[in-house]
């Protein structure tokens, strides 16, 4: 569809140079072959966006609303990426409505073809009968909630032969609304004499450890088995058979650990933090020089905290306190603002006046650039706490410690340090849930308004 909307939008842009209107604003447009780099590069930027974004998991299972939210999102990532490389290159000779006409096409052939394509699956299903048969072992409310589910995928060729009561050895048991429940004798004889290409075994742990002669009858008969995992915590977000050399592992994880795409934020990381570094050279040198002079003591403040699963370094920032501030601290904890372990103060004595512009601007955090470079925070990422406040930490708080640490996260976006302490691990654990790199480019690039403009610093 992509292809057939880099024809159609070039087709449509090489008519619009004929109205008196547009060929005043528009310039001509080049032979096509000129443009079939570009197209190139619209494909790889379309596939890469759409395997990192995750636009293609259950594609055929997505209501309407999210079709069509799916396809706007990735053709804004694409036509942003597409026109940042187009400026990044200097190509003046590539015009830009016609980039934009192709997204426009492109939205409206992806909806028609999604959609339709939708429709005639379903409809050619019905014709020739392409269905897909499944059995659910257990009647419980995680069984119902399956046969939910599949029932609302009737489009896509599911089809539910019935429930297996795992506690019934004799008869047929009463139906489960439309659906006959078989014994669990019975399963030897369904899997003999239907048609059956799945079954789902919907049980708890300690049901499915007596269930297991029925398991490998499934095995040994080749029929597909599988298993709801929602006995496990729910903590765990995410579940996933892995591989340690021969052993097979059924791996759980309550923070993000997709190594490719924990990279490709970690180039992000290096890359811009290095380019920084190099361009704000000067400004940190001057920073540095006011500070100096504006009062007695180290430029740089140094600071033990904790990082990726509560490894310790020490963070960089620029001094906007008086030298003996950490000294002072006791003294001052009854005007804390805050709850929890932290310490804050709207009007702290113990800032400097250049300290206090530095931390309106957030300029005091410029040396951070250091620890991003090195690998021990990240742009985009709960703030890294001190060891002290750690100890402090509920158990279900010190999950924050299981993603980098970062520069700016989305309690910057909420409030900054206005928010109180439990609030503020809440949106670091929401964070962590739904984590992905199209996230920290939204929170990174909303970040640059707040702390050009100074709101929620103390």
């Amino acid at each position: 569809m992509t292809c057939v909307a880099f024809v159609v939008a070039y087709l449509l842009r090489s008519l619009l140079v004929h109205f008196e209107f547009f060929s005043r604003r528009f310039p001509d447009i080049y032979p096509f072959a000129h443009y079939l780099p570009l197209l190139v590069a619209f494909l790889v930027t379309w596939a890469v966006v759409g395997y990192f974004s995750s636009f293609y998991r259950d594609l055929e299972l997505s209501n309407p609303l999210q079709l069509i939210l799916n396809i706007v999102n990735q053709l804004a990532i694409v036509l942003v990426v597409i026109y940042a490389g187009l400026y990044l290159f200097r190509r003046p000779d590539i015009s830009r409505s016609y980039v934009l006409l192709i997204g426009v096409v492109d939205f409206v052939l992806l909806l028609i073809g999604r959609g339709g394509s939708h429709a005639s699956a379903a409809w050619m299903r019905e014709q020739l009968g392409r269905y897909h048969y499944m059995l659910i072992v257990g009647c419980g409310p995680r069984a119902r909630a399956m046969a939910t589910l599949i029932e609302a995928s009737r489009a896509t060729g599911l089809r539910l032969i019935g429930f297996v009561d795992p506690d019934s050895r004799e008869g047929p048991s009463e139906k489960v609304g439309r659906y006959e429940v078989f014994p669990l004798d019975a399963v030897s004889e369904i899997l003999h004499k239907q048609v059956v290409d799945e079954v789902v075994f919907a049980v708890g742990m300690q049901e499915l450890a007596r269930l297991e002669p029925v398991l490998q009858h499934c095995a040994d008969v080749g029929v597909k088995t599988r298993v709801q995992l929602e006995f496990l915590p729910a903590a765990y977000s995410r579940i996933y058979l892995d591989k340690f050399r021969d052993i097979e592992l059924l791996s759980l994880s309550s923070a993000p650990d997709s190594e490719l795409r924990l990279f490709f934020k970690r180039v992000f990381d290096v890359a811009l933090s290095a380019v920084s570094l190099l361009l704000l050279s000067s400004v940190l040198a001057c920073i540095a020089a006011m500070i100096r002079i504006s009062s007695p003591g180290p430029v740089m403040f140094r600071q033990t905290r904790c990082g990726l699963g509560g490894r310790k370094f020490t963070i960089y920032k620029f001094r906007s306190m008086i030298n003996n501030a950490e000294q002072m601290r006791a003294e001052l904890h009854q005007l804390n603002e805050l709850d929890g372990p932290v310490f804050k103060i709207s009007d702290d004595p113990r800032i400097t006046p250049v300290g206090r512009w530095l931390r309106r601007f957030s300029l005091d955090e410029l040396p951070q650039l250091w620890n991003v470079l090195r690998g021990e925070m990240s742009f985009v990422g709960p703030r890294p706490a001190v060891p002290e406040e750690v100890e402090q930490y509920e158990d279900w708080q010190r999950r924050r410690l299981r993603m980098r640490p970062g520069l700016t996260c989305t309690w910057v976006l909420e409030g900054r340090n206005h928010l109180d302490f439990k609030r503020w691990m809440e949106l670091d654990l929401t964070y962590i849930d739904n984590w992905s790199l199209w996230l920290d480019v939204k929170i990174f690039l909303r970040t640059i308004p707040i702390v050009i403009s100074g709101r929620g610093a103390y």
